[in-house]
C-alpha cells in the first residue's frame, strides 16, 4: 500500500479498536466516502459540477454518507458508521472524527460570512453521534461535541459541548482524559445522559413544588413571597 494510505488507515486504527488488520479498514463506508469525495471535490474545483454531483450521489448510494463536493476536508478524516451529512461550504481540518448521524448543516448566511453557510471544524475535533453543528461557526481545535448536541455558536479550542443548545461543560484539569476519547465524551457520571435526565426531572419537581407552595399560600391568604427555583 502507498505510504499515505497506510498512514490514513493507521490513523483510523488508532481511533477504532475494532479492525483486526489494515485491509479490514478498507471496507469501512467512511473510508470510501472520503475517497469518493476527493474525486468529487477535484471535479467541483474544475467546474465540472454535474460530474461532481454524480460522484457525490453514487457515493451516498454506496455509503449512506452525503458529502457535498464543495466541502473542504483535510487529512485523515474518520467517519465511523456513516449516515452523516456535510454541507457545501463546510471546512474540516486534519484528524477529525465524526460518528454516525452527524450533520454539518447550513443556515441563512445573512448573519455570517458571505457565501459561508456551514461550519468550520478545526484539527483533532471529535463529534459524537447525532450531533448537529449548524451555521457558519467555528469549532476550535481539539474540541469535543457530545452525542445529540446542537451547536449554533462558536466553540472554543478544547471545549466539551453537551446539550440542546450545546453548552460548554466544566471539567477539572486533573480529570481531563488523555488521548483519544471515543464519541467525544468519557463514560463517567459527569457525562452520563441518564444523570442529565435525572437532573432535569429534579428541576421539574422543584418547580412543581414551588408552584404548589404558591397555590397553598394564595389559598391560605399567606403573602409570604415564594423563593424562585434555581432550576428555572
Amino acid at each position: 500500500m502507498p505510504g499515505r494510505l497506510i498512514a490514513y488507515i493507521d490513523s483510523i486504527r488508532s481511533r477504532d479498536p475494532a479492525p483486526r488488520s489494515r485491509i479490514e479498514v478498507l471496507l469501512y463506508p467512511g473510508v470510501w466516502a472520503f475517497a469518493y469525495h476527493r474525486l468529487a471535490h477535484r471535479l467541483f474545483r474544475g467546474r465540472l459540477f454535474f460530474l461532481a454531483r454524480f460522484v457525490n450521489h453514487w457515493s451516498r448510494f454506496l455509503t449512506a454518507i452525503d458529502i457535498h463536493p464543495g466541502a473542504k476536508i483535510g487529512r485523515h478524516l474518520f467517519i465511523d458508521h456513516g449516515f452523516s451529512v456535510i454541507g457545501e461550504t463546510a471546512e474540516i481540518g486534519d484528524n477529525v472524527t465524526i460518528y454516525q448521524n452527524v450533520t454539518l448543516g447550513g443556515t441563512n448566511p445573512a448573519d455570517g460570512v458571505p457565501g459561508k453557510r456551514h461550519p468550520t471544524i478545526e484539527d483533532d475535533v471529535i463529534i459524537g453521534s447525532g450531533a448537529q453543528i449548524l451555521g457558519p461557526i467555528t469549532v476550535g481545535r481539539g474540541a469535543r461535541i457530545g452525542a445529540n448536541a446542537v451547536v449554533t455558536k462558536d466553540v472554543q479550542p478544547g471545549a466539551v459541548m453537551v446539550g440542546i443548545p450545546a453548552r460548554a461543560t466544566l471539567m477539572d484539569a486533573e480529570a481531563k482524559p488523555e488521548g483519544f476519547v471515543p464519541y467525544g465524551t468519557p463514560c463517567s457520571e459527569m457525562f452520563d445522559p441518564s444523570t442529565q435526565r435525572l437532573e432535569l426531572m429534579r428541576c421539574e419537581l422543584e418547580q412543581l413544588r414551588k408552584q404548589i407552595d404558591a397555590l397553598i399560600a394564595e389559598r391560605d391568604g399567606d403573602e409570604t413571597p415564594v423563593q424562585e427555583s434555581d432550576c428555572a
